[in-house]
């Protein structure tokens, strides 16, 4: 849940400050930042099949 915060918060900061006024752009970077933690989350967060710690 933490993470999704963070994600969530990542993008509407970035909205705020950098792309305010130019929709296409700001879309870009919000599909580049929820991939960024999508990467993030299968690469770390993700249990294991096997079980081990990551």
């Amino acid at each position: 849940m933490l993470y999704l915060l963070a994600m969530i918060a990542a993008v509407v900061c970035v909205d705020i400050v950098f792309f305010r006024h130019h929709f296409t752009e700001r879309l870009i970077a919000n599909i580049a930042i929820v991939l960024a933690f999508a990467v993030g989350y299968f690469w770390f967060a993700r249990p294991r099949p096997d079980g081990r710690e990551s």
